[in-house]
């Protein structure tokens, strides 16, 4: 093709809506747009990503008429979700929380997704879909409830537990889903019963594989990448083992959603746990609301209004019988009614993960459109009066118990001092706050060091210190203090930025290199800067004017008065400069 050629060709207008890279930007405006609109309104994202879709796709202005193309790149979104669920699900985490992550959350999802599948077999749909339906409806959505739960300053509550164990429990869950809705996908003369069981066996040998492989081999990879310390070769490496244990997975015959899956699980037990969590978020987030906008484009507004009724009472009907589900195994396991009432409604609305089922289920030809269209909009509309759960729960709970003022606001986990750089330096400040049993979570860059320090039982992780998200997964909302000991005056002067940036309040202390560095971080706003080498100078001078017959006395005012006034030191010939 000569160049006139393709100047034509790139000239004619797309045959089935905007092009590609028009539809890109369209995309990601809708994502700023929505963002920042929702934000302020306090509404979950997903409901404007769905939204757009609607008012974008075929049945509303009809700007994007080809959903396929989008569709393919928003499996994607899927692919990241379950990476970062894997990532959460350290050993640790499961079992300090074992009972209620295996007791209540099994019991929560199996009653549950037991009851919605009676409902829908009894509704004419077959029992195999029934029961995929009913435990994508079982599902609650993590990111609602937990923020939710940040908000209102009960993460470390007892509700907060008891509800991220039954959250737990359903991130596990999706896996099982995934190897179900495959399952279903397959020949339709094929017994479910056997091809369950080879799927399992599959998925039970990827597990071993990639388990081992990536004990090895993940970590040693990261370590080498992360001597260099360069953020874009971290992130690109990040993302080659989350796309390549899908891709392998996927020439497996299983889903690229199980390999990202069991890479998150792999990373888990890492130091690189939380970097590995910071980089991949954005793309989590902007490829899961390219799925949500992919799932919008798919709805039939007409469709929808002619059943607005029923899709109404679907709603309450969910949380209704999901609330009193959980709500009752809470009480059975022990927690008492004001956990119990804030834990149900908490649940009760169906989690993002359903728009996943439903989407499948439609395109297996397993779901008509107008229900997998209704059901979609019920999961959505179940999202959106999340928001307003928790003051009815407070409601409830003055009712069943006059005397309760409602929720009692906790921190959100212990309180601890943040040290940014773990050499020398930060490694004595951590000894001095041990033996007062003060707290501390470090981040480094150096590999070598962080690994050899966690072996030591040392509170210390890999990262970038001057990443706001990375210091916000360090917990720096509820942090006393930060304590920049870094070498670098550019790493530390970015470390106090986003210290400042976003946390204002947070007292700051900090390592400076010279009295130059130290009055540029306290012009940053640090409450109190040790210039290295001027206390350095003033112990050795202190200990050779003492050596020479200087009394201590004088010693002391001479060096307390040159430290208020820092004044330019003569010159040796007693000549100024």
């Amino acid at each position: 093709m000569d160049i006139a050629e393709t100047a034509n060709h790139a000239a004619e207008p797309a045959a089935h809506g905007v092009p590609m890279m028009d539809e890109g930007l369209l995309f990601l405006a809708v994502a700023v747009i929505c963002i920042l609109l929702l934000h302020r309104l306090r509404i979950s994202p997903v409901l404007g990503y769905l939204g757009a879709g609607l008012v974008l796709g075929p049945t509303g202005f009809g700007v994007v008429r080809e959903v396929e193309p989008i569709r393919a790149v928003a499996e994607l979104g899927v692919v990241f979700l379950l990476f970062l669920i894997g990532l959460e699900l350290s050993v640790d985490r499961l079992r300090a929380l074992g009972r209620w992550v295996f007791g209540l959350g099994t019991a929560q999802f199996l009653i549950t997704g037991g009851v919605v599948a009676t409902v829908a077999a009894a509704l004419g749909l077959s029992p195999s879909t029934a029961i995929l339906l009913g435990g994508g409806m079982a599902l609650s959505s993590t990111a609602v409830v937990v923020q939710l739960l940040i908000e209102r300053g009960e993460v470390a509550s007892p509700t907060g537990r008891t509800t991220f164990a039954v959250l737990l429990f359903q991130d596990l869950a999706v896996v099982p889903l995934l190897l179900f809705a495959a399952v279903l996908a397959g020949p339709p003369d094929q017994s479910i019963p056997l091809a369950m069981a080879l799927a399992l066996g599959k998925a039970a040998l990827a597990v071993v594989v990639i388990l081992l492989v990536g004990r090895f081999t993940m970590g040693r990879l990261l370590r080498m990448v992360a001597v260099t310390r360069s953020t874009e070769l971290f992130t690109a490496t990040s993302l080659l083992i989350v796309l390549g244990t899908g891709w392998a997975t996927g020439l497996g015959g299983l889903s690229m959603a199980l390999g990202a899956f069991l890479a998150g699980l792999v990373l888990a037990g890492t130091e690189f746990r939380h970097q590995a969590e910071t980089d991949m978020q954005p793309f989590k987030g902007l490829l899961l609301g390219l799925f949500f906008l992919s799932v919008g484009l798919g709805i039939d507004a007409a469709a929808i209004a002619d059943k607005i009724g029923w899709i109404v009472l679907g709603v309450f009907g969910l949380i209704l019988t999901k609330a009193l589900i959980a709500g009752g195994l809470a009480l059975a396991f022990g927690a008492t009614r004001e956990v119990a009432i804030r834990s149900g409604l908490l649940l009760g609305e169906v989690g993002e993960f359903a728009f996943v089922v439903i989407a499948t289920a439609a395109e297996q030809k397993l779901l008509d459109g107008e229900l997998s269209q209704a059901l979609v909009a019920t999961v959505g509309l179940s999202i959106a009066v999340t928001p307003f759960l928790p003051a009815l729960a407070d409601r409830l709970v003055r009712w069943v118990s006059p005397s309760a003022e409602g929720p009692v606001p906790e921190a959100l986990g212990e309180p601890h001092v943040l040290i940014a750089g773990f050499g020398r330096v930060g490694q004595t400040v951590a000894a001095l706050m041990a033996r007062q049993q003060v707290p501390v979570v470090a981040l480094d860059l150096n590999p070598d060091l962080v690994r050899e320090k966690r072996r030591e039982g040392l509170p210390v992780h890999y990262g970038d210190t001057a990443r706001h998200e990375l210091l916000k997964q360090m917990g720096a909302d509820h942090a006393l203090a930060a304590i920049i000991t870094l070498d670098d005056p550019l790493a530390a002067a970015r470390t106090v930025a986003a210290f400042r940036d976003h946390w204002p309040h947070l007292r700051l202390f900090a390592r400076a290199r010279d009295r130059e560095h130290a009055g540029n971080l306290l012009a940053m706003g640090v409450i109190a800067v040790v210039p290295e080498t001027f206390e350095s100078s003033l112990t050795l001078a202190r200990g050779a004017l003492e050596s020479l017959g200087v009394p201590s006395g004088a010693v002391d005012e001479l060096v307390q008065l040159y430290r208020e006034t820092d004044r330019s030191p003569p010159h040796p010939s007693g000549q100024h400069d």
